[in-house]
């Protein structure tokens, strides 16, 4: 069900996210020189899409209705716009996917990094302890080194338990959007 307070209309049980149009221009990015089927959509257009999509759990069914006038709804052109919209959907969901596996690479990589440390450093306060020196400065020295240890840490426990599940969430969220059905209604 929906999790925010905003009001989206409903068409048969379908949320519906709306924009209004005055051209198709509006609705892809102009700086990019790639022929009309594949140009990335405008940032303001993708923005808005995005975050209207978020304010639903995954599992509610949306659709993208496009307003626009009449003669533009006829134009040989937009009868590609909901196929444009849908790859460019599923080209951001692969792009996703490919940082949310570099994340995890990292994670793998910065845990054995970490782990790999904090033994030296569990090692290091062990030796300082064996020696027997006594005063504050050892003291010091010792819980340094375990303090640093879990420190170095810190990098693997937060990419594991906290960073990965935004990008995640976000690479459904493309999903889901790559096969929302787009229908483009005359104003």
């Amino acid at each position: 069900m929906k999790k925010s307070g905003f009001n989206y209309r409903q068409e048969e049980g379908v949320y519906l996210i709306e924009l209004k149009l005055a051209s198709l221009q509006q609705l892809f990015n102009a700086l990019d020189p790639a022929p009309f089927r594949d140009k990335d959509l405008a940032p303001v257009a993708e923005e808005y899409i995005v975050e209207s999509a978020a304010e639903f759990a995954l599992e509610t069914p949306l659709k993208l209705q496009l307003h626009l006038p009449a003669e533009l709804c006829a134009d040989e052109m937009a009868s590609g716009v909901p196929g444009a919209i849908q790859r460019y959907f599923a080209y951001r969901a692969e792009v996703t996917a490919r940082h949310f596996s570099r994340v995890l690479k990292e994670g793998r990589k910065a845990l054995m990094i970490g782990v790999t440390f904090l033994i030296l450093c569990i090692l290091a306060h062990h030796a300082i302890a064996s020696l027997g020196k006594s005063g504050l400065f050892w003291q010091i020295v010792e819980e340094g080194f375990l303090i640093t240890g879990w420190v170095a840490m810190w990098h693997p426990i937060n990419l594991f338990l906290y960073e990965w599940w935004p990008i995640r969430r976000r690479q459904r969220l493309f999903e889901k959007l790559a096969q929302v059905p787009v229908e483009m209604r005359s104003i």
